[in-house]
């Protein structure tokens, strides 16, 4: 596991109110299944930009961007964060 992703399950711990421990939840797990909410994701959101010093475009918000660490750790890519998978 990367250190990108070790952060972005750090930040989905803290910010999104899942229903059972993230290490309990796999990179591919939907998040959406595991109890996070819109209102969580917009924290997880701004937590993740606040981390990685990133912004996410309003073309990369959305519920799929979201959906898993994987997801996550894509979109992060693409914004330049390194060794996001």
């Amino acid at each position: 596991m990367s250190s990108v992703s070790e952060s972005v399950r750090g930040v989905v711990a803290a910010h999104a109110h899942l229903m059972v421990e993230v290490d309990k939840i796999g990179d591919s797990d939907d998040l959406y299944e595991n109890g996070m909410t819109s209102h969580a994701t917009v924290n997880v959101m701004l937590a993740l930009e606040n981390e990685f010093d990133v912004e996410f475009p309003d073309a990369d918000l959305r519920r799929s961007s979201f959906q898993s660490i994987d997801s996550i750790c894509r979109v992060l890519e693409t914004l330049g964060v390194g060794n996001a998978h």
